[in-house]
């Protein structure tokens, strides 16, 4: 019988891997789970996963290669996310093992998060109910709208896509900055970097995250962007260089900023820079509704194929994967 693993720790689990999926995983093997409340280091991993054909993963998994080379039974690492820059890749390859990712099913539910982001840093929707909680009346302030503001899209993928169509039926004006597309809708402008920075009123950052767009959003882009402007990061915190970010909201350089993301634990924001006064912050829920569940349902599918010898849709290394052919 199959042998497989759930690494979620059991506080994510029902959000990212519900109980339906995780019977649905039983019924294909013989199941062993993270019943701990953290995610396993690497050598904990390796411990567990030993006798494992298919490890089924959450977003914060380790994948080092020493996780790979210690892993002689392992036949397939599936991912229960899209992002899979902290799975060596290469390693997994040059020992066999297939490699699966998920497919991005949350491209309206961050869409929605970032339009709901741009009200509310601008309007502090979030300081008045605070207020309010906390058995204070508020005072009214008065805070822009989105009608007649201008978007700035740093990134112009699926997520950029959808945002745009929300945007305009709010009357927004809407900028693209993107070097590696290119916008062919009449209602939309594509311009340089320098350009947006100088109009955009909100700037929202949707840049894929790779080697080459580390810190992409620095210093010198907080310098060229309108004082009265907003910054918005729903994509991942290594776009964005932190220091630079808090020097900018201390400095009133920019309006404020709204983030879902940033470089703490599972990819939340820095608590440095959420609890600033300039700043609203979530903890990484932009894409938390009803379907992400897909994704578990997708890993559950790609197992199956695993197990009856297909392969699985979203194979990333397919022809590296001999032990799947074994």
């Amino acid at each position: 019988m199959t042998r497989i693993l759930l690494t979620h720790p059991v506080p994510v689990r029902p959000n990212y891997f519900p109980p339906t999926s995780v019977e649905a995983l039983a019924a294909l093997g013989e199941l062993m789970t993270n019943e701990s409340d953290a995610e396993w280091t690497a050598e904990e991993l390796i411990e567990h996963a030993r006798d494992c054909d298919i490890v089924v993963n959450y977003r914060e998994t380790p994948a080092g290669g020493a996780i790979f080379d210690a892993l002689p039974v392992l036949r397939a690492w599936v991912r229960v996310a899209v992002d899979i820059r902290n799975i060596d890749l290469a390693a997994a390859s040059r020992n066999g093992v297939l490699v699966t990712n998920a497919s991005g099913v949350f491209v309206s539910s961050v869409a929605e998060w970032t339009l709901a982001a741009m009200i509310d840093v601008g309007r502090r929707f979030s300081d008045a109910i605070a207020a309010y909680h906390a058995g204070r009346v508020p005072a009214p302030v008065m805070g822009p709208e989105l009608k007649g503001a201008t978007l700035g899209l740093v990134g112009y993928g699926r997520i950029g896509r959808y945002l745009v169509d929300l945007a305009l039926a709010f009357g927004m004006r809407v900028l693209v900055s993107d070097p590696y597309c290119r916008v062919d809708r009449t209602d939309v402008r594509q311009v340089g970097m320098d350009e947006l920075l100088a109009e955009a009123d909100h700037v929202v950052c949707l840049a894929v995250a790779n080697a080459e767009t580390e810190n992409l959003i620095d210093a010198g882009v907080f310098r060229r962007m309108k004082r009265s402007a907003f910054f918005i990061n729903p994509s991942r915190g290594n776009l964005v260089d932190e220091v630079a970010l808090l020097d900018a909201l201390d400095r009133g350089l920019i309006a404020g900023c709204a983030l879902d993301v940033g470089r703490a634990e599972d990819q939340m924001p820095t608590l440095a820079i959420a609890r600033h006064p300039r700043t609203i912050a979530t903890p990484h829920l932009g894409g938390l509704t009803p379907s992400l569940y897909q994704q578990s349902v997708e890993a559950v599918a790609q197992v199956a194929d695993i197990v009856a010898g297909r392969m699985p849709g979203n194979a990333l290394n397919a022809e590296h994967a001999r032990r799947l052919r074994s």
